[in-house]
């Protein structure tokens, strides 16, 4: 089979999707003599709106206030048989401004001429040694929480912060563990679900998903994880988790058939999480990150695509509701269609 083929397949023979590790794993550091040390304007992160991963690193990144330490560089979010494509659409780069590439794959042929994985984002690029970094999600944002806190205001940074930042070391562990068990069901389960093609492969991984919202809803229920995961300040444990829930209604619930519950109806703790989050307003630190960073109609016509929808744009109908996107704090607003 061609390699592009490959690339573009998610399900195994066997129905089940299962994600391939990053290959790019090295580390951007404080330290200056580190192999990949923190330096203003030396880094680039690629993105697209609709990754759930890219959205992670874009969130931490606008959270930290580093738009002007760490350059973003966003391609198109409809993965085609060739990867991530730069085309310009709907405030996309038309080119990559760095080399003037039109996919993506060239960045990682340019990094690794020998690499035959799949060419995903977010990656972090160094300027400098013209290289990938890392592509990486979840490490990526543990860099940005602190590698570059020499270069922010003392205000932004987190040995300052109060709680002890995203990743408080009196947290870690319960931080970890939940990571583990939600990566695995919930931010890797809608995908695990929604490109499953056989029942079993599709059941083996809906219900799982959905004990696992379960237990977020009871987990925020208890004393101390309230109002956010691990109470009254924002941790990694909430970005990673937010990226998923805040595609869950309008996009994994119809498109990768997620449909045994919704989030705004079934789920009113998991609901007012989310909504405290999306409606901030700067209470947090740069707050409006939440909802500045989300594009719902990106979420609602990429996963129609990465599902194998190939008609061509005139022809995809993409679902409008649910209405409103998201449901406003105070849920009377609601009606009316808010």
């Amino acid at each position: 089979m061609p390699e592009k083929a490959q690339i573009f397949k998610h399900a195994d023979q066997d129905g089940h999707f299962r994600r391939k590790p990053s290959a790019f794993r090295d580390f951007i550091s404080k330290d200056p003599n580190s192999k990949f040390p923190a330096e203003k304007d030396r880094y680039a992160l690629y993105i697209n709106l609709g990754c759930p991963w890219a959205h992670r690193a874009n969130l931490v990144h606008c959270l930290k206030g580093l738009e002007s330490i760490i350059q973003v560089i966003v391609c198109d979010f409809e993965l085609t048989k060739e990867g991530w494509l730069f085309t310009g659409r709907d405030g996309t780069d038309t080119k990559d401004p760095l080399y003037g590439f039109t996919k993506l794959g060239d960045l990682y042929k340019k990094a690794d001429p020998e690499y035959e994985g799949r060419f995903t984002v977010p990656a972090l690029w160094d300027k400098k040694t013209e290289t990938i970094v890392n592509n990486e999600s979840s490490e990526i944002i543990r860099m940005f929480y602190s590698e570059f806190d020499d270069l922010l205001p003392k205000d932004s940074r987190e040995e300052n912060q109060p709680g002890g930042g995203y990743y408080p070391e009196h947290l870690r562990k319960e931080i970890d563990e939940m990571n583990e068990w939600v990566y695995n069901t919930v931010n890797n389960g809608v995908y695990k679900t929604g490109f499953a093609t056989t029942q079993e492969a599709y059941e083996s991984n809906l219900y799982p998903l959905f004990e696992s919202l379960d237990r977020l809803e009871k987990h925020l229920g208890e004393s101390g994880h309230s109002p956010y995961l691990f109470g009254e300040h924002v941790t990694e444990a909430d970005i990673r988790l937010y990226t998923t829930l805040i595609r869950f209604d309008v996009a994994y619930y119809n498109i990768f058939m997620c449909n045994l519950k919704m989030v705004r109806h079934d789920y009113p703790r998991l609901s007012r999480w989310l909504r405290n989050l999306y409606w901030d307003g700067g209470k947090i630190r740069n707050g409006r990150a939440f909802k500045d960073t989300v594009r719902f109609w990106t979420y609602k016509y990429g996963y129609l695509r990465a599902k194998g929808r190939d008609e061509p744009d005139h022809k995809l109908v993409v679902p409008k509701g649910p209405v409103p996107d998201i449901q406003p704090l105070d849920e009377r607003k609601v009606a009316n269609g808010y």
